[in-house]
């Protein structure tokens, strides 16, 4: 069978995308790697951040808001357990009638996984040898496999200062004074002098895990290094559902030696943003905050095109860091009383991936590659400096980066580097051709998860409900390439609008209500 749309991915816009094509009338299948629906919406992701824009987005992103609402009783809510994001998916996929294969993966081998003739793909291929043909296609995957197996061109890591001319690009060192890149404060940043030597005061003893010496280190400079991961972790205080977090199997005491000292040292921060989510009022959103916390900085700097064995490599350091870490606070007696009696009240949830001990099926993928194209999303765009002429959604969130190394610096103490924080003023148009190819590169394809956006800007964009957006766009561009027999980069923008339009998107900030 050959499809009109076939759907790779393993994110909340694989979801959206494939309703709103078959809703289109289109024959379609979902193509999911993992083995369930709904990506970090429905792996602990729970605390959506919004930032007070709830009416930036329409269409089945709303829809799927308004479900997670529905499932408390009541018409809004922003912060929910993750079994109630995988049930609002699957409600939308089992309205729709979508075909979804399950836990088949592209294989990535160079001429195996991907059949192309000219400029369009014709067929992909799974590990399994399971083959899918079709008329377009859409990668929705957090790093972008398919794209990259087409031969679409892309990018990973921060673009220097010069190469768009962003103020925030690039190297951004925690210790620069003042912090124009950054509008929190001390929020992710060290307060205090930490000493990043295995023996205190002894350089040649070595550093500590995941400390990087590097010279000559500059605000600005570029890289191919990325923001750190996390697992979003679902704990509760409920005695019923509690599972107790212990000591994990690896556990390396050296690992936490930095958080350690860090407390020591004066700055007596519980190390996470924690945030209660809807239902009982017992689970919460556990997620990175100050300075040691559960990001992993530079142990997932290649992650994104690492091969599948590698990539699962990185996933069990990170969960055996974050299992450690999380054992740390609530029993090392370096770490302040307080936080050990919070943290110790809290455990995994039972009723929280029961097939997976309580753990979150997916790491957090906060940034991988991303598409170069023909208009590439910028801090310039994200301030309002500039306006696309062909939006397909709306940015609203923080131009925001997580740490992406810590280093040490000249005076021998350790500084995070990479973290950026600066809210837009006003929502902004993302353009149809950030989630297309160039024009001379494939014909059939959108990326709407790896959009083409500079380090800055993916940073705001890279938000559930704005991939839920995006990837409904894609499809309803999709149904109209087909339709119009025509290219993804042929396709006349303003007739595809009234398509948009139609579908209740919102793309543009003047269908924004104003707040009073």
């Amino acid at each position: 069978m050959v499809y009109d749309v076939v759907v790779y991915g393993d994110s909340c816009g694989a979801v959206t995308a494939a309703v709103a094509a078959k809703r289109d009338g289109r024959s379609v299948v979902l193509v999911n790697p993992t083995g369930f629906l709904g990506g970090m919406s429905a792996s602990g992701l729970g605390a959506t951040d919004f930032l007070g824009k709830r009416a930036t987005f329409g269409g089945i992103a709303s829809e799927f808001y308004d479900l997670v609402a529905a499932a408390y009783g009541t018409s809004y809510v922003r912060s929910f357990e993750p079994h109630v994001g995988r049930q609002a998916f699957e409600k939308l996929i089992a309205a729709a009638g979508v075909d979804v294969v399950y836990n088949e993966r592209l294989d990535r081998r160079p001429g195996k996984g991907v059949r192309k003739k000219g400029r369009r793909i014709e067929a992909i291929t799974t590990l399994s040898g399971k083959t899918y043909q079709g008329r377009m296609f859409i990668d929705a995957t957090y790093v972008g496999d398919l794209m990259a197996s087409a031969g679409v061109r892309y990018t990973v890591g921060r673009e220097p200062e010069s190469q768009y001319g962003e103020d925030m690009a690039g190297v951004r060192r925690g210790d620069t004074k003042p912090r124009v890149h950054y509008t929190q404060g001390d929020k992710d940043h060290f307060t205090h002098d930490v000493d990043p030597y295995v023996k205190p005061g002894e350089p040649s003893s070595g550093l500590l895990p995941y400390i990087s010496a590097i010279k000559g280190l500059a605000n600005g400079q570029g890289d191919r290094k990325i923001q750190a991961y996390n697992y979003r972790v679902c704990l509760t205080t409920d005695p019923k559902l509690h599972i107790p977090i212990e000591r994990p199997a690896g556990y390396r005491a050296l690992d936490h030696e930095l958080l350690l000292r860090n407390f020591e040292a004066g700055d007596s921060r519980l190390p996470a943003l924690v945030e209660k989510l809807s239902g009982s009022g017992s689970k919460v959103d556990w997620n990175n905050m100050h300075a040691v916390g559960s990001d992993l900085p530079g142990a997932n700097w290649d992650y994104p095109e690492a091969s599948y064995e590698r990539r699962q490599e990185i996933e069990q350091e990170h969960q055996t860091y974050i299992r450690g870490l999380l054992w740390t606070l609530a029993n090392s007696p370096r770490v302040p009383e307080a936080i050990r009696k919070q943290v110790a009240a809290y455990g995994l949830a039972k009723d929280e991936f029961p097939d997976n001990g309580g753990w979150p099926y997916m790491i957090y993928i906060r940034e991988a590659r991303r598409m170069v194209t023909d208009y590439v999303m910028t801090q310039h765009d994200c301030e309002g400096k500039r306006t696309v002429p062909d939006p397909v959604g709306l940015g609203s969130f923080g131009m925001d980066s997580h740490v992406v190394q810590h280093f040490v610096t000249e005076r021998g103490f350790v500084v995070s580097d990479g973290v950026i924080w600066h809210v837009p003023p006003r929502p902004y148009g993302i353009s149809y051709r950030s989630i297309i190819p160039r024009k001379g590169e494939c014909e059939n394809l959108f990326a709407p998860i790896c959009v083409s956006a500079s380090h800055v800007a993916h940073g705001s964009i890279r938000m559930e409900p704005v991939f839920m957006t995006l990837s409904q766009s894609a499809a309803i561009a999709a149904g109209f390439a087909i339709d119009s027999k025509t290219s993804v980069q042929e396709v006349a923008y303003p007739a595809l609008r009234v398509r948009l339009d139609a579908a209740l998107q919102i793309v543009d900030n003047a269908q924004v209500p104003k707040v009073k």
